[in-house]
């Protein structure tokens, strides 16, 4: 870290001869996310404590833009910051197409992904992709690829690495979206008896209807598809490949929202996704009340009820986030 800020404030100092603008960001996201989850004999915890993420950065010519920066988590009740990530990446962004290449924040990227696919835990303990990710923006919709380096593979660390690729894309009141991921597991490069390599994903289709326009609501959506995960330990297991149903709605108004998940179908072994989908039957409740919205900042109160194998868990999540951005231009307007 000492060497590597020099060096990128020196690179951004060498190309800000060309630059147009010189442009900032400050994040701060502060929580408090309750989970009892004893009754279903799922992991409870509290989770609370705030991530700070500034970035400074030069767009070069409207296109092309490089940031560098920090992502700083602190859990009240810890000494000290028990992780400092670095945040620096290269982004081309040019009408409908934007590609990201570095340790970029995940937030406004991949956050739309189900939470049976992505659990919501990675906003806390991992914000940053590291490795590259490609949109293409239409009319109608959007498509994703990503991937996310997790673990480089040394003598003794071991291999993984996340991909996936989404979508979505609407026409009138009717719309449709996928979402898919994988998860790879492969050994260190001195091999472990017995080890070997994983695959472990899931992916999901669905159609949908927004009737947002047409009612006295601010949101009202519903939708309906299908979930399938996919593992595997090669040359110990053929691919597993359980499947089930989803039904969504969401309805807003003002500063109230309520949020039904219900899916039924066979249980999912999903390393990277929420724990309560490894049920046959699970519904989930939100509902959620806005206090503070004003300009950049945004406070939002959730309580959460978790129906599944004939008890009930219940969730209470407090998020404030504050986000500010600016810009100056490095150009002159005298022209000599």
């Amino acid at each position: 870290m000492k060497i590597l800020y020099p060096c990128v404030i020196f690179f951004l100092l060498t190309i800000s001869v060309s630059a147009q603008q010189l442009e900032g960001n400050y994040n701060l996201h502060t929580f408090a996310d309750n989970r009892e989850y004893a009754n279903s004999d799922r992991f409870s915890q509290t989770i609370f404590g705030l991530r700070f993420s500034p970035e400074v950065g030069i767009l070069i010519d409207s296109t092309h833009r490089v940031r560098i920066g920090l992502n700083a988590f602190h859990e009240f009740g810890s000494s000290k910051f028990l992780k400092v990530d670095p945040v620096i990446y290269y982004q081309y962004n040019k009408q409908q197409f934007n590609f990201l290449m570095g340790v970029f924040p995940r937030h406004n990227l991949l956050d739309d992904y189900p939470r049976a696919i992505l659990k919501d835990t990675l906003a806390y303990y991992r914000p940053n992709v590291e490795g590259m990710l490609v949109k293409l923006n239409t009319g109608r919709g959007h498509q994703t690829v990503w991937i996310d380096w997790t673990s480089r593979q040394t003598d003794l660390d071991r291999e993984t690495f996340l991909f996936g690729i989404s979508g979505y894309f609407k026409t009138g009141v009717f719309f449709a979206s996928h979402y898919a991921m994988m998860f790879h597991n492969a050994g260190p490069g001195v091999s472990i008896p017995g080890d070997h390599i994983q695959d472990n994903g899931a992916a999901a289709i669905k159609l949908g209807v927004d009737l947002s326009a047409v009612t006295a609501l601010d949101s009202l959506t519903f939708n309906t598809g299908v979930l399938m995960s996919f593992e595997r330990t090669r040359s110990i297991s053929d691919w597993q490949t359980p499947s089930g149903f989803l039904l969504e709605m969401h309805a807003g108004y003002k500063k109230f929202g309520f949020t039904n998940s219900y899916y039924v179908g066979e249980g999912h072994n999903l390393i990277y996704g929420d724990q309560f989908y490894s049920a046959k039957k699970y519904n989930r409740t939100d509902f959620s009340y806005t206090p503070i919205r004003y300009k950049n900042i945004e406070g939002k109160f959730t309580f959460s009820l978790h129906f599944l194998e004939k008890v009930i868990d219940n969730q209470q999540s407090f998020s404030l986030r504050y986000n500010f951005s600016g810009a100056r231009s490095l150009k002159s307007p005298n022209k000599f």
